[in-house]
């Protein structure tokens, strides 16, 4: 017998991204990881990428974490953090 259940780590992302004030998204890509853009202030999106490093929503099981194509920007491209479906 096996079990499935969902980890929600997208649903927690969001709201990971909500309560620290940044921008952006996230979605589930087909090879069964998360893709996604975050905005903000600096030390906001420090501790995102340590969220998202090294906590995760609860029941996920993190095996890496890449960022890349980090740049300053002068002015946001997203109003929000959602889910990109």
């Amino acid at each position: 017998m096996s079990y499935q259940y969902s980890v929600f780590f997208r649903k927690h992302t969001v709201e990971k991204g909500r309560q620290l004030g940044i921008r952006g998204w996230c979605m589930n890509t087909h090879r069964g990881t998360v893709l996604g853009k975050v905005e903000g202030e600096p030390v906001k999106v420090k501790e995102m990428k340590r969220w998202l490093k090294e906590t995760g929503s609860p029941h996920s099981r993190i095996e890496k974490a890449e960022f890349r194509n980090e740049k300053f920007i002068d002015s946001y491209s997203f109003s929000d953090f959602k889910v990109h479906h």
